[in-house]
């Protein structure tokens, strides 16, 4: 007689994607239980006290990607979810004390972009109609399982309908496309434009999360990437989520909990339990185990392959395979408690401006952010950081107290593994000074104004969040992990190389970011196979 089965689904990981995936599920009949190591849910997507009254996003920290089916389907706004958009798309101050400002309409960035370049001024338009052109392809196919390399029926008719999808496309569309899925950022901007600082401006997108000079071939894919999402139904805007990130996945788990999901939290899965080649459930670091028809892991493929399943369960080529899928962003995040706003030599005072509320971009042109790229290769990490910092409190008042303010430094071009016998426990703080001073050369109260600080090396990151290598999309989005090799050629169904196996990461298609997506395609496929008793009675 079979041993009585504890839940129908066990969901590893109280990320968002975990939380997405376990509430569709639930709506499909399963139960469902998610399993965090942490003690708040929502992975790297969380909001927390740093320093005595300031709260704010610990690790990801803006919004665009998270895609509008998701939020409706899982009635995130009746949970209290509330998106503002930036009033400003992005600052870009300069050492010679100029500035670009992007937004917040098309006549205002061409009148800022015509103090540097006329021409470029007017190619606008006609750059913004061909990154559209391109993100409403993408936005379809992120929607959609990929087909599996060696699939059956199903898997053709689906890389069919993807190739019509392109072929609707006219000519000058799919060349487009062409450019954008396979050459540099540099490559592309360069074409386009002539000003250095609107260069950088695009070209930021190219290099976050991602590891690379913008010259590295297939970095327009990534710069696409981060403009095919939106905010409150405006294409390619980028918005604050009040109360930070954390609103966002509290919001999920609040669904998943209204859909009987059960959440445990400091439950730290320490193995998936495999027998006939099938998974079977998982243990727990403290011993106990629970039974399941099937297991989905909301993990970077990395740690859940090699970390949680015996090799000996897997094909030999899949796992020196997964040995080599690539994982390291190069991000360094540090939140900082301000007593004022930062005083910008490009735009003079401390009381609230537009630009303040805007991405705000310390990296002058793509020649600089390819020489922090090479820098950070050669000492581990860059001289002249690439650094991005919002101030999410000029909009949202809840994270610091009246009159002070909270910031997140997004930065670019640290890497993992330090050479030199260095390590990030005892460089972790002279890298962040370095990307105080970078800040202060542009607002020089900056360094002044810090009262309390957090910092988030790429070895902090793999450690408290799971992020192997630091890595915030769960993998690098280059062309040979994308798509139907995302993570691995056979397995971009979400389903594991063992029966009842189930990935809903980011290191799945679409990739990384806080969109929701990877989660609620994987739960298309559980159920899919649910239905059709693919899972045991």
């Amino acid at each position: 007689m079979a041993s009585p089965i504890d839940t129908d689904a066990v969901v590893i990981g109280g990320g968002h994607n975990g939380l997405v995936c376990a509430c569709y599920l639930a709506q499909a009949g399963l139960k469902v239980r998610v399993l965090e190591r942490r003690a708040v849910v929502g992975g790297a997507a969380v909001t927390e006290e740093f320093h005595p009254g300031f709260r704010n996003s610990t690790a990801s920290y803006t919004v665009s990607l998270l895609n509008p089916k998701v939020i409706a389907d899982l009635r995130l706004r009746e949970h209290g979810l509330k998106i503002l958009e930036r009033p400003v798309s992005n600052f870009l101050p300069l050492a010679d004390g100029s500035a670009l400002t992007i937004g917040p309409t098309l006549a205002d960035t061409q009148r800022a972009v015509a103090k540097f370049s006329a021409r470029d001024a007017a190619a606008l338009p006609r750059y913004y109609n061909m990154l559209e052109g391109v993100a409403a392809v993408l936005r379809e196919l992120a929607l959609e399982t990929p087909p599996n390399a060696g699939g059956g029926l199903r898997d053709l008719l689906a890389a069919l309908a993807a190739g019509n999808r392109l072929r609707k496309l006219d000519l000058s569309a799919r060349r487009d496309v062409l450019d954008l899925f396979t050459k540099s950022a540099g490559q592309l901007l360069d074409a386009w434009f002539e000003s250095d600082a609107l260069k950088a401006a695009f070209g930021f997108d190219a290099i976050v999360g991602n590891f690379a000079s913008p010259y590295t071939p297939g970095s327009a894919y990534v710069l696409l990437h981060h403009v095919f999402g939106e905010v409150n139904g405006k294409q390619g805007a980028w918005g604050h989520a009040v109360g930070g990130m954390g609103a966002i996945t509290q919001a999920m788990a609040a669904e998943a909990r209204a859909r009987g999901v059960e959440i445990t939290t400091d439950a730290e899965v320490a193995r998936v339990l495999v027998r006939d080649g099938a998974v079977r459930g998982v243990a727990l670091a403290d011993g106990s185990e629970i039974s399941a028809r099937c297991v989905v892991s909301n993990l970077n493929p990395k740690l859940l392959y090699l970390q949680l399943i015996e090799a000996r369960e897997l094909d030999d080529d899949f796992v020196v395979r997964m040995r080599n899928f690539r994982c390291e962003s190069a991000t360094f995040r540090i939140n900082v408690a301000l007593s004022e706003l930062p005083d910008f030599s490009a735009q003079r005072g401390t009381t609230l401006q537009p630009h303040h509320q805007a991405g705000i971009i310390m990296a002058p042109s793509l020649a600089y952010m390819e020489r922090a790229y090479f820098d950070a290769r050669t000492h581990g990490w860059s001289r002249q950081p690439i650094v991005e910092m919002l101030i999410p409190s000029t909009v949202d008042d809840t994270l610091a107290p009246a009159g002070k303010h909270v910031a997140s430094l997004f930065c670019q071009h640290f890497a993992f593994a330090l050479p030199g016998g260095k390590n990030w426990d005892d460089s972790r703080d002279e890298a962040a000074d370095l990307v105080i001073d970078t800040v202060n050369r542009h607002a020089p109260n900056f360094k002044a104004s810090i009262l309390g600080r957090r910092v988030l090396s790429p070895l902090d990151l793999e450690r408290e969040f799971g992020l192997i290598g630091g890595d915030i999309f769960h993998g690098a989005l280059s062309l040979d992990q994308l798509y139907s090799a995302r993570p691995l050629l056979g397995h971009a169904d979400y389903r594991g190389p063992l029966a009842r196996l189930y990935m809903c990461g980011s290191g799945t298609h679409p990739g990384g970011g806080v969109t929701g997506l990877p989660g609620h395609n994987a739960a298309r496929e559980i159920v899919r196979d649910w239905r059709r008793g693919r899972l045991g009675a």
